[in-house]
């Protein structure tokens, strides 16, 4: 794929192929189609970017780099862990209000493309590994202390995960099944950031 993606051409490509990636997933979105929603021919798409593949891999590089670096971001030294975890689980549930369509990417294609599953691991492995160590030395001072219950980083870090990916996941079903319009479901987004946080923060109570 080529480096320079200054272009205006495979700007408008490749945010057309991201709108596609996000809405419809990679197996039911075709060259001919990201052309079409571009405003530009097929040849110019495989100009730029070679293969559908190559497109799907620079939208999924984005995603999975935004999404790791909101997990992994830094917060303060000199507050509490509780207010750690709050932070952190805030800031998920905000990324993933601005880019619902998130889950559904990671999911389809690591369920569909294991392939994949490898890629992602090898870049953020060395990262991942570091935030978890250090976490779990965060915890370890908390049971110390008898602030939190016994736990292990992974644990707190599957609540959180689970919590805010699954109602974004399940988001379409929801709006059927209680027969939601857009703006309901907005308001039960809202409370859903709230009860998420006062879950997440009774789970680490002794």
């Amino acid at each position: 794929m080529k480096q320079d993606t200054n272009n205006a051409a495979d700007l408008v490509i490749l945010e057309a192929a991201e709108n596609l990636f996000l809405e419809k997933g990679f197996a039911l979105t075709s060259t001919t189609e990201i052309a079409k929603v571009a405003g530009c021919n097929q040849a110019l798409v495989h100009y730029y970017f070679r293969t559908k593949e190559r497109l799907f891999d620079a939208v999924f590089e984005k995603y999975a780099g935004l999404f790791i670096s909101t997990l992994v971001q830094k917060t303060e030294d000199d507050i509490s862990f509780e207010e750690k975890v709050r932070r952190k689980a805030d800031t998920l549930f905000d990324l993933l209000k601005t880019n619902p369509r998130i889950p559904f990417l990671f999911f389809n294609e690591l369920n569909t493309n294991p392939g994949r599953l490898s890629l992602l691991e090898e870049k953020i492995a060395g990262v991942s590994a570091a935030f978890m160590l250090q976490m779990e030395s965060e915890i370890q001072v908390e049971i110390e202390k008898g602030a939190i219950r016994p736990m292990t980083a992974t644990d707190l870090m599957f609540t959180i995960l689970s919590l805010n990916l699954l109602l974004f996941l399940s988001a379409p079903v929801l709006k059927v099944m209680l027969g939601m319009s857009d703006t309901a479901f907005q308001h039960l987004i809202e409370n859903r950031k709230r009860e998420n946080i006062t879950v997440i923060l009774k789970s680490l109570r002794p």
